[in-house]
């Protein structure tokens, strides 16, 4: 990153603060000129002002700009470019035509090399800070940089005014929605719907009562979820039908928020493949949107439990048993726990279909002690946790009472994991083996998961 270690601490000390402080803006900005010297984990360029550490997007190490600064701090700052003075040779030409207004992507013009380069020693020092115990190079777990995302959420806008509908993605840092005809990053078959899904409900007459739609790609195909404010007619059904018949989608339509999708032509359940094994799901169940490095966690997940029949595992945070099932194939016993009722029922309906009889799943507040519950009497000798972005503070120390020889924690919050391999690290664990997972190219996004062990590290 061209940094030497001193600097690279200090700026990394700067970066958690600046991703912890509460958004202020300045009474008047003012333009400055700078040089970035190095970028963050979201892609922003680092550059020096006066003592201060500045923050741009769209700069990179190397590159000179003028910056107007739109929020100032006593040790940091935040800026736009004005003009970008000179060029770094690294800088690449983004790969879709809307990079810089819709709110998606931040990195596309930085080499994905780079990008995993930078997220990885992000993530270094923040468990080396946490824990005092020196975390190294991370290794990273990626595939294709573009044409991985299987599912997004499009906003659709309806302006009375010029009787247009906009359907598209939410512009940086701002409530606009940007109008879209091509997404990179999504799954070919899903970026091929853009242009003819916009065309189809523009051409409704309910287009002023739509909400959204959202996408899916799954092993049957697509699926198109619609939430819609008001009834629709029968001719706007039959365009819709028409329209999913004619690119082999599946259509869901939703009403009233909150309320689960109604299937009006959807020949077979969604599902998606997991470690050899066939998980159904509902369109409003959460998946990991990158398929390709979905199996990659799993696998890898598996590999570090060191799985025998005469295990008992507990996988919180398990959803729909996308670990869970796989475990279960090669360990004696599992227990998967979730705090979304609807999640545990499909789980449930997963071990069937694949036959799991060994897979159990529970609902459970995983914020309180779990370690007095009937399934949990019997002890686990290995935990894997999928928290969300909050972390698992409240269920750490449940965890180091189980005394498991082996847990992995899989992460999608680089801050929140550091805070909670602090509890580990404090009850004796080790930090074992780590992996960055480029879940998201071309984003800030940052997942990772990390092995912990009673025993003292060694290479995995």
């Amino acid at each position: 990153m061209g940094k030497s270690p001193a600097s690279q601490t200090t700026f990394f000390i700067i970066m958690a603060q600046f991703y912890s402080q509460p958004r202020q803006t300045p009474r008047q900005s003012r333009t400055v000129t700078v040089t970035a010297d190095s970028l963050d984990a979201l892609g922003q360029g680092i550059a020096r002002l006066q003592g201060k550490t500045v923050f741009i997007p769209d700069l990179m190490p190397g590159e000179s700009a003028q910056v107007r600064l739109t929020e100032e701090k006593r040790h940091y700052a935040k800026g736009s470019v004005v003009k970008r003075l000179s060029d770094s040779p690294a800088r690449r030409k983004p790969a879709c035509r809307h990079f810089g207004q819709c709110g998606g992507c931040q990195q596309q013009h930085i080499p994905v090399a780079m990008q995993r380069e930078t997220k990885a020693a992000y993530l270094a020092y923040l468990l080396t800070r946490e824990t005092g115990e020196v975390c190294g190079e991370v290794p990273v777990l990626s595939g294709e940089e573009y044409g991985y995302r299987r599912r997004a959420r499009l906003a659709l806008v309806y302006s009375p005014k010029t009787k247009q509908l906009t359907m598209g993605f939410r512009q940086a840092q701002s409530k606009s929605t940007v109008a879209v005809t091509q997404c990179p990053v999504l799954v070919p078959r899903l970026e091929a719907l853009l242009v003819p899904l916009q065309r189809c409900l523009s051409s409704l007459a309910a287009a002023p009562e739509l909400g959204h739609a959202e996408l899916a790609d799954t092993e049957s195909g697509p699926l198109l979820v619609l939430r819609h404010l008001a009834p629709l007619s029968d001719g706007d059904l039959s365009a819709l039908t028409a329209f999913c018949a004619e690119h082999n989608t599946a259509l869901y339509l939703q009403g009233s928020a909150g309320t689960a999708p109604v299937a009006v032509c959807a020949p077979y359940p969604p599902h998606y493949a997991a470690a050899g094994l066939t998980l159904q799901f509902s369109p409003q169940d959460f998946i990991q949107v990158n398929g390709a490095l979905n199996e990659l966690m799993v696998a890898q997940a598996l590999n570090w439990l060191e799985l025998t029949k005469h295990d008992r595992v507990l996988d919180l945070f398990c959803g729909m048993g996308n670990f869970t099932l796989p475990v279960a194939e090669r360990a004696g016993e599992v227990v998967g726990v979730e705090g979304v009722d609807a999640l545990v029922r499909t789980a449930r309906e997963n071990a069937r279909l694949n036959n799991l009889a060994n897979a159990a799943f529970y609902h459970a507040d995983l914020s309180q002690d779990i370690t007095g519950e009937p399934w949990a009497a019997s002890g686990f000798n290995k935990v894997l946790l999928d928290p969300a972005r909050a972390g698992a503070a409240e269920i750490m120390p449940h965890i180091v009472a189980l005394s498991p020889e082996r847990i992995v924690y899989v992460s999608c919050n680089p801050t929140t994991l550091a805070r909670d391999s602090q509890v580990l690290h404090g009850a004796g664990y080790h930090r074992n083996a780590v992996r960055m997972l480029d879940m998201f190219p071309q984003t800030g996004h940052l997942e990772s998961m990390v092995l912990f062990t009673k025993t003292p590290p060694v290479s995995q």
